[in-house]
């Protein structure tokens, strides 16, 4: 899904939630705004991490938003938390991956101030976006709970959909040798199922066990794989000896 794929509400969209928010700039103003996130989130070498996923996520929060306080500041998250991106830099898909969240916090914040967003408001939308590098939100806080739990419902997808999403995440992370991909992903989903809970909404407690039957199962499916390079690989060693003498 590209910039030209964009949904026609999508912009919209974001125009009402900035209004909800409190935006006063010009309405042209905001909508450039809104086009710029389009542009950021269709860019190049985002597999997964791009503007299907941001329409996701959107969706997802409002699936969940009669649980939420400020609505408006968990979509204007949503639109803000991954459009700071780089799969290909120095942090590992392991610890980090390619979304920066603090650097997307503070472009949020500051765009949206520029749009006459108050201050407060503004400084929640940071916050909010912020809770995503760990996904632990405070069980009191409705509106971090349904942002998290909409970025993490992809986890609970029915099985051909989840199958492609871990196709463009692999696509994402293509620079990565396979051996590095595998033990980096199979951290991330031993993280994953060591949570008590993985959704902390009520609604999205509804995700749960679908959830952790994909991560089970394709943790399964890559531990397999990892035995599988770590023979090939002692298979090798000798012959490489040999060849090196």
């Amino acid at each position: 899904m590209g910039v030209h794929d964009a949904p026609q509400w999508l912009l919209s969209a974001f125009q009402r939630s900035a209004r909800g928010a409190g935006a006063t700039a010009p309405d042209e103003q905001v909508r450039d705004v809104g086009q710029v996130l389009v542009d950021r989130w269709s860019e190049p070498g985002r597999e997964f991490h791009n503007l299907k996923h941001l329409v996701d996520v959107l969706v997802r929060v409002d699936e969940l938003a009669e649980e939420t306080h400020e609505p408006d500041l968990v979509r204007l998250a949503a639109w803000y938390h991954g459009v700071v991106f780089d799969s290909a830099g120095t942090k590992s898909y392991a610890n980090k991956g390619g979304e920066d969240e603090a650097a997307s916090a503070g472009f949020a914040r500051s765009e949206l101030v520029g749009l006459g967003v108050p201050d407060d408001r503004a400084e929640r939308v940071h916050d909010l976006v912020v809770a995503l590098v760990r996904h632990s939100p405070d069980p009191n806080d409705f509106d971090c709970a349904v942002l998290c739990d909409a970025d993490l419902a992809m986890l609970a997808a029915e099985p051909q959909r989840y199958k492609a999403y871990l196709h463009d995440v692999r696509a994402e992370y293509a620079h990565l040798p396979v051996e590095d991909y595998v033990r980096a992903r199979i951290r991330i989903l031993k993280k994953l199922l060591a949570r008590p809970t993985l959704f902390s909404s009520p609604l999205g407690a509804a995700w749960e066990e679908p959830a952790r039957q994909n991560v089970s199962a394709e943790l399964q499916r890559l531990e397999k794989e990892q035995a599988r390079l770590e023979t090939q690989l002692a298979d090798e060693a000798p012959r490489q000896t040999g060849t090196d003498a």
